[in-house]
């Protein structure tokens, strides 16, 4: 067998990096291909303000003149100043059940670090704390609902094999039957309700882009200090939430407000994934009409993310988000999280509160390099 290592450096290895994962997924129908486009954008350096503090650099792997792996490697120098090591994060990774294919890959990987004096090699991330992170280690027979990681179970076996071992994991939670829950345990009147101080309400669409301002002020407040948080900046919150519309209503995220500053956000999206799946990697005037008119169908609801400024902790500001959240669920049938770290005990204590229960695990890798 014949193996090369490309970097991605034209539209053809671009187009090769793009297309792998519907050679690893071609059978398997609990896939959900994303849309290309999208995908190139968020790794355009160009484009995407991440990379004006951050860089990548992209691998593909062919096995015989066809690709059947690729990987990513993204190094944030912010990493190195808060810790011992110096960070370099992998993302991105599809390869076919091929232990020698995967050693090029991560071989690749590890000779690019070495050269930019990495010492800690850790992931998945694509590319950054607001991404689907980890590998997937359970429920490989159930589909992801959107923002959730999806990979073979091989994947797992890849890296272990390779040198890479578990050093964190992560899981999503979920409750089937959300509306009858909190009507049971609830009630209809406990939805949202300010007190004297608090107000609350839903985004301003006709003003959004100082709302969105006004979330990546708190996130970037509330997730401070946080396992590998970096500050957003505004170019770069914009540029993530640019369709964040094809995600969510205005009605889904709530604001509170301490006397008109906020202090606490409630983030929810639809899960779109049955949709996505329809699309099958592109969007066209056809496809995009047949979208919009779906996401009004969506019965199943994701907490995307839930922040509270610092200085607002042990508040009611707590107790206004919850019933904004009791509320909103009412008009769905299912309710999912994002990933959750395992030791975010005021979070795990929070999905208690709507029958959350534990449901995918996901696994974060790292190696030292050198």
């Amino acid at each position: 067998m014949s193996y090369k290592i490309k970097i991605v450096e034209d539209r053809r290895t671009l187009s090769d990096f793009l297309r792998v994962p519907d050679l690893i997924y071609r059978n398997d129908p609990n896939w959900i291909p994303p849309i290309r486009k999208m995908v190139g954008r968020t790794l355009d350096i160009r484009k995407n303000p991440y990379f004006a503090r951050a860089s990548r650099e992209l691998f593909v792997c062919y096995k015989n003149k066809y690709a059947v792996g690729r990987t990513a490697v993204f190094i944030n120098p912010r990493y190195h100043v808060s810790d011992s090591n110096r960070l370099a994060l992998f993302g991105y990774f599809e390869c076919i059940h091929d232990s020698e294919a995967a050693g090029y890959l991560f071989q690749a990987m590890e000779d690019y670090c070495m050269k930019q004096n990495i010492t800690l090699l850790e992931g998945p991330f694509n590319p950054n704390h607001y991404s689907e992170i980890g590998f997937k280690i359970d429920s490989f027979n159930t589909s992801p609902v959107y923002f959730q990681a999806y990979n073979p179970d091989y994947y797992n076996s890849l890296l272990k094999e390779h040198g890479f071992t578990i050093y964190k994991t992560l899981h999503t939670r979920r409750n089937d039957t959300i509306a009858e829950y909190v009507r049971n345990r609830y009630g209809e009147k406990f939805a949202s309700a300010g007190t004297n101080r608090f107000t609350v309400r839903t985004l301003r669409m006709n003003n959004l882009t100082d709302e969105l301002e006004r979330v990546r002020e708190v996130f970037n407040d509330a997730f401070s200090g946080n396992w590998r948080f970096l500050p957003v900046s505004r170019e770069e919150y914009h540029f993530a939430a640019k369709h964040l519309r094809y995600v969510t209503f205005p009605e889904l995220i709530v604001i509170v407000e301490d006397r008109g500053v906020p202090v606490g956000v409630l983030q929810c999206v639809l899960d779109i994934n049955p949709l996505l799946k329809q699309l099958n990697g592109t969007i066209g005037p056809a496809k995009y009409i047949k979208y919009i008119r779906g996401m009004k169908k969506i019965d199943t609801l994701i907490i995307y993310a839930v922040g509270i400024k610092k200085a607002y902790k042990g508040t009611a500001v707590f107790d206004c988000l919850v019933r904004a959240l009791a509320g909103m669920v009412l008009n769905f049938k299912k309710l999912e999280t994002t990933w959750m770290s395992d030791d975010n005990l005021p979070a795990l204590a929070a999905s208690r509160k709507f029958g959350l229960v534990p449901d995918k695990h996901f696994a974060m890798y790292q190696k030292a390099i050198g």
